[in-house]
């Protein structure tokens, strides 16, 4: 397969660095009270099943008892 060699001008690309555009982007719209409301609730949410999970998560993680303690009877008081 032979390749054609037909000449491009890339005086475009040389160009495309330095252009700059005139017209501006329209201005961001500003959020309205309660979508700025939903996003703190939202975020607060978030942050309280994350808190709330390591809350109650916590007692089953921790190993600090050994298993005779929980398995004491009244059999074993000496009656």
């Amino acid at each position: 397969m032979f390749r054609r060699r037909v000449p491009v001008p890339f005086a475009f690309i040389a160009e495309a660095d330095q252009f700059r555009s005139n017209v501006a982007p329209p201005p961001r719209e500003r959020s309205s009270a309660g979508q700025t409301a939903g996003r703190w609730l939202i975020g607060l949410t978030v942050i309280a099943g994350i808190a709330g999970s390591l809350i109650l998560g916590m007692p089953a993680l921790s190993q600090d008892r050994s298993p005779a303690d929980t398995q004491r009877s009244e059999a074993s008081d000496g009656r």
